[in-house]
Parts: C-alpha cells; structure tokens; sequence
C-alpha cells in the first residue's frame, strides 16, 4: 500500500484525541482485553486494515493468546477456540461493522444480551465503533503495517 497522507501529522489534534480517549476508555473497563483485542483484530480484517491486523495481532500475542485463537479468527464460525460469550461479541462485532438488515442485527444483539449486561454491550459497541474509525483512517490514507 502506498501512504496517501500522514494523518498523525495534518489532523487536527482533538478529533484524534478523542479516538484516543475512547479507546484508552475501553482499556479501563472491566472489558477482557483479550476479548477487546480479537473484536478489534475481526473488524480490522473485516475492513482490510493491514496496519491494525498487524497491531491488534501483536496485542493478542503480548496478551499470550494462542496462536490457533488469533489464526483462526477469520473462520470464527467453525473453530471450537472461542467462547459462547466471545463468539456473540464477534458476531456482534461484524454486524455493527457491516450493519446487516434489522433482523440480523437484532438476533446478535439478543444473543449479545445473553452474555454480557446493557453496560457492558454499550462498551463493546463504542469498542466496535473506535476500531472502525482508526480502520477507516488508515485504509484511507494508506497507512503502513509494522
């Protein structure tokens, strides 16, 4: 990928910083980092981000996730490494980064709401909705893996 444009240095500081805070915010939480990091790796390569699967695959290995659990995210669906829980956040995950139909949306949302409290769901949803603005940025302006 070529860079178009260095963002960190043109933008203006404060729509970054409030990226920043939220996602510095979600860190703070009782929200499995673990469980943070794979939402943050499955919607990067839902948006074909290379520079945040390159990030959020290193935080899942300094986090000592396994490596069947980091390269088995993209067959999700199929592979018996991941949680009830972990498995509704990534659905979860997917349908707010793509916004399916209604009807999609809510059958994740009531599996969602099986596993994790209203409080909780409104912290992974911000966690969906940081992840696919540093996604947006990067793809955008090119930004380069590593």
């Amino acid at each position: 990928m070529t860079i178009r444009l260095d963002y960190f240095k043109h933008a203006d500081p404060l729509p970054l910083q409030a990226l920043t805070a939220i996602s510095g915010y979600l860190r703070e939480t009782d929200l499995d980092p673990q469980l943070l990091s794979l939402m943050e790796l499955r919607a990067s390569q839902l948006n074909g981000c290379a520079y945040c699967i390159d990030m959020h695959s290193k935080d899942l290995l300094a986090l000592d996730v396994s490596l069947p659990r980091i390269h088995l995210l993209t067959a999700w669906r199929e592979a018996n490494v991941y949680s009830p829980a972990e498995r509704a956040a990534l659905a979860w995950t997917e349908a707010v980064t793509r916004l399916p139909d209604g009807e999609t949306l809510q059958r994740c949302y009531v599996e969602l709401s099986e596993h994790f409290s209203p409080r909780a769901i409104t912290q992974l949803t911000f966690a969906v909705i940081v992840i696919n603005s540093w996604n947006r940025l990067s793809v955008a302006f090119g930004r380069e893996p590593g």
